[in-house]
């Protein structure tokens, strides 16, 4: 993969983090600033990639020059297990590690990706198979975003990924606490009563609007889901001494742009994670080339 010039690893170690939505929205994020992307889903048990890009339904095309990642744009591809079955949704991959492993080095040395700013590799929960044989085939890996929520219980098993990266000398460009606490606009907000499943959201949206009209539009409404009291994220970087790049909020908006396969960039609907998002990956790619300007601007060439 010569012709790629930075290659990003997103992991986790822990499920359910986000760490899959993270990644298709660096994805739209680095191909909106006008960048050839490729985006890799090597979760070959529970590929998300598809439905989040809008990409259901699609296949990769074998040619002379090796297997054709699908497009979302034209400056951004995507390869995943799913584009390989004919019925993607129901067939579930029963592998043992010999049969990913090979999966894994054909997505890195048959696809035909062509030349590429970014590849962007999202890999399963856990430090098992895939990530051995990701690390082993692909050289010059620039660095890993890790991704976690803030409750201990999940970085329990990010600790553990953190300590893959430094045990397999792979930087860890940054942490990432996601789901840090459920933010949305007042007037998005469902109001029941207590003891009961009466809806009374109208009641209280005009108790506002006729005593503090101005709330309507500037107020947020937040709450914390998950635990925090333990220090989250920002805490376990300073005890393992890696960066901390940000929080992304819980954002109902995320959530419907993934599931309908879109950027949370578009329009200004993600008004509160987008710009947390921004923010992050900004300082990601500025860690990049710091670490590039470093060493001279010199770039591995990659087998």
């Amino acid at each position: 993969m010569a012709t790629v010039k930075y290659k990003i690893l997103v992991l986790s170690c822990k499920g359910g983090v986000g760490k899959s939505t993270f990644s298709a929205q660096l994805s739209f994020a680095l191909a909106g600033m006008d960048h050839l992307v490729g985006l890799m889903d090597l979760d070959i048990c529970g590929p998300s990639m598809p439905k989040m890009l809008g990409l259901e339904g699609q296949s990769s095309h074998l040619s002379n020059s090796g297997w054709s990642p699908v497009y979302v744009e034209d400056n951004l591809s995507v390869m995943s297990i799913s584009f390989m079955f004919a019925d993607p949704d129901d067939t579930p991959a029963i592998w043992r590690g010999p049969r990913k492993n090979d999966l894994i080095k054909r997505f890195l040395k048959d696809v035909h990706w062509g030349e590429m700013d970014y590849l962007v590799v999202d890999t399963p929960p856990g430090t098992s198979d895939e990530h051995i044989t990701l690390i082993k085939c692909l050289t010059g890996i620039d660095g890993a975003i890790i991704v976690t929520t803030p409750q201990e219980v999940a970085m329990v098993d990010v600790r553990k990924g953190v300590n893959f990266c430094k045990k397999a000398g792979v930087n860890v460009l940054g942490v990432v606490e996601n789901m840090s606490g459920l933010v949305q606009p007042l007037s998005d907000v469902k109001f029941m009563k207590m003891g009961s499943s009466v809806d009374v959201t109208q009641d209280m949206i005009s108790c506002v609007r006729e005593n503090a009209p101005e709330l309507m539009d500037d107020v947020f409404v937040w709450s914390q889901v998950f635990d925090s009291s333990g220090g989250g994220a920002e805490r376990m970087c300073e005890e393992m001494g890696v960066p901390f790049v940000g929080k992304v909020p819980l954002d109902p908006q995320l959530g419907r742009a993934a599931e309908r396969g879109k950027s949370c960039f578009e329009g200004n609907k993600c008004s509160v994670s987008a710009p947390a998002l921004k923010s992050i990956i900004e300082k990601v790619i500025a860690s990049i080339k710091m670490k590039e300007d470093l060493s001279g601007g010199e770039k591995k060439e990659t087998p």
